[in-house]
């Protein structure tokens, strides 16, 4: 059945497991959980009840992942979200990466692996007419220095510099043992998903009704680690993914919402049905 105008929202919040080395993604599945409540609802043109979401548990493995990406890739609709959290780890030639799954070591970790790729592919082969990939992502010394790297055939960095879907993320420096206790981690106080839901559940206020991801971001960066002060590139040892101009996906602005009932004595249910008249069938910008 054709959702018109819904979104398929795809959640992989991945638990590298018990080595030490993928302590980064020890919160991926708390912000996960985050992404997969908040989310659903703040779609404008679809909100809760037009969202299919597919939320993968945290030990579940590379198949079940991009099984899951590529199913969502295949209903027709408006929009496909897919959001990854946890740890980056890059090939042995530094020019790929893919998100560490459960049970991983060090020397199985890219194979094991989510591949990047492989996501990106499957997102853009989908049956949608819009995607947007989601990233609250640690990497390690190795796997960062792949993405300084930049551009080209040299590194990973051209995953990030060149993708064939919009990026909207964080993607921070990660050191296993002692010296990474103070890193901020994917889904903990100061993630991107943090930050993200943080800023959709009290809205913009003096913005329109609808907002998308580019008016969204700098009330998200300034709630992340020192990200506002340095500007697009984010705080030192972290990498910002600002999304792109253009695009249709909207979100819910809450604060426009209380504002403009603001001193008036309404029920709950008076309330839903007053937002639910107010939101075209269509976004403003289509």
């Amino acid at each position: 059945m054709r959702m018109v105008g819904g979104v398929d929202l795809v959640v992989i919040g991945a638990d590298g497991g018990p080595d030490r080395g993928f302590g980064g993604s020890a919160r991926a599945p708390d912000g996960a959980r985050l992404l997969a409540e908040v989310l659903p609802g703040m779609c404008f043109d679809a909100g809760a009840g037009g969202c299919r979401v597919t939320a993968l548990e945290p030990d579940a493995d590379a198949n079940a992942m991009l099984t899951a990406v590529r199913s969502a890739a295949q209903h027709p609709g408006r929009w496909l979200v897919v959001c990854l959290v946890g740890q980056l780890v890059a090939d042995p030639r530094g020019r790929r990466l893919a998100l560490v799954t459960g049970g991983s070591t060090a020397d199985n970790a890219y194979r094991r692996g989510l591949a990047w790729d492989w996501v990106v592919s499957a997102m853009v082969h989908g049956d949608q007419e819009e995607a947007l990939l989601l990233v609250d992502a640690v990497a390690d010394r190795d796997t960062w220095a792949a993405l300084e790297r930049g551009g080209g055939e040299d590194g990973a960095g051209e995953l990030l510099s060149y993708s064939r879907v919009p990026l909207w993320g964080r993607i921070g420096r990660y050191a296993p043992g002692r010296r990474g206790r103070d890193a901020v981690l994917p889904g903990g106080e100061g993630s991107f998903s943090h930050a993200l839901t943080s800023v959709l559940r009290q809205g913009l206020p003096g913005a329109p009704a609808a907002v998308g991801p580019l008016d969204l971001q700098p009330a998200v960066a300034a709630l992340l680690d020192g990200a506002a002060a340095h500007g697009s590139s984010g705080a030192p040892g972290a990498r910002l993914l600002v999304p792109p101009e253009g695009g249709r996906l909207l979100m819910r602005n809450r604060a426009a919402v209380r504002g403009a009932l603001a001193g008036l004595s309404l029920s709950e249910e008076l309330l839903a049905v007053l937002w639910r008249e107010s939101a075209p069938t269509d976004p403003p910008s289509a």
